[in-house]
């Protein structure tokens, strides 16, 4: 089956089990899941149970997609992502957000769990993502392109949408929620980062490093959504900190999970 005959399978399935139109399509990174929790009539599709879909196999990824109402808007959240170093293809890992397009969905909100590379961020601040840098070592966009898809070429000079940013910043200070912003950078994991390599990505303008959302965000700009992206600073990188761990992240994402919901449901009353 071609990606086009496949897309429409699961998109079948995802609406005879009740998604009708959706505003925003949410990715909820590690330990960043319990928003799912607060939408309301919600419809759980598991990952397992789609056509085509593959499943989380991460600590802190419930692993279904969530449809319904949060914050007046009507949603349809990954209750957790896929990654690379899994062991996906490219295509794999974005194959939701073709969904999600295929769905009509008209704007994506990312999230992510990451690590600070910038010296005056700290574990628990949430930052704006207003740009991306990919040193995954590849591109999902690789291959023959659909055209009725996207274009050959995307342009990712604005990937990150600025109307949305500006609104973003205006929540955060009328919550009182300190907000840092910065550039996103992707690579493929599973292993942290070196202390060398962390330096490199200082000196190129990353303010925080991460093994997601990159590729999603490709496809998003590829298949014409508006994206925003908030990534939670869980931990310092590699030779800011003395040692790197998975169970930090989720602990530091159980700490400001109140304020990265409050921020969320904030900015999709308003957008």
């Amino acid at each position: 089956m071609t990606l086009m005959e496949n897309l429409e399978e699961t998109v079948l399935y995802i609406k005879n089990h009740g998604v009708k139109e959706i505003d925003f399509a949410l990715i909820l990174g590690s330990g960043l899941g319990e928003l799912a929790d607060e939408i309301q009539d919600a419809v759980k599709i598991p990952y397992d149970k789609i056509p085509h879909f593959p499943v989380s196999t991460v600590q802190g990824h419930a692993g279904q997609l969530v449809y319904g109402t949060l914050s007046g808007k009507k949603v349809l959240a990954m209750q957790g992502r896929f990654h690379f170093y899994e062991g996906y293809s490219m295509e794999t890992v974005v194959y939701p957000v073709r969904v999600m397009a295929k769905l009509k969905a008209h704007s994506l909100l990312v999230t992510n769990a990451s690590g600070g590379v910038n010296k005056t961020f700290e574990p628990g601040d949430l930052m704006l993502i207003t740009d991306q840098i990919n040193h995954m070592g590849t591109n999902p966009l690789i291959g023959m392109n659909v055209d009725e898809m996207g274009p050959r070429f995307p342009d990712m000079s604005q990937a990150f949408d600025n109307a949305y940013q500006k609104t973003v910043v205006q929540v955060a200070e009328t919550l009182a929620i300190p907000l840092k912003t910065g550039t996103y950078m992707g690579f493929s994991g599973p292993t942290y980062e070196t202390p060398a390599e962390i330096r490199f990505a200082r000196s190129i303008g990353a303010d925080a490093v991460g093994m997601s959302t990159v590729p999603e965000v490709i496809v998003a700009v590829h298949s014409g959504l508006r994206v925003l992206g908030i990534s939670c600073i869980t931990n310092l990188a590699a030779g800011m900190q003395e040692t790197l761990n998975h169970e930090e992240v989720i602990e530091t994402t159980e700490r400001v999970k109140t304020d990265f919901k409050r921020l969320i449901k904030e900015i999709l009353m308003t957008i």
